[in-house]
């Protein structure tokens, strides 16, 4: 499952970041492979909008479509 299929208001865990520099930049923001975040927005046709703790991060459409997660309770 990728980033890109999560409906809002699903909790869920970063697996696998395939890119070593996406994965560098997204750890400044938070997000790391065993993160567990919220979807609070996906906007259609745009960006997902991921809540981790009190920030929220825009992440765009083709990078959602790389990020494998999985969905949590």
């Amino acid at each position: 499952m990728t980033l890109d299929t999560i409906c809002k208001g699903q909790k869920l865990e970063i697996i696998h970041i395939p890119d070593a520099t996406i994965r560098a930049q997204a750890i400044r923001l938070g997000i790391y492979e065993g993160a567990k975040l919220i979807c609070s927005e996906k906007l259609p046709a745009g960006p997902i909008i991921l809540q981790n703790r009190m920030q929220e991060i825009a992440i765009g459409r083709n990078l959602a479509k790389k990020i494998a997660i999985q969905s949590i309770s």
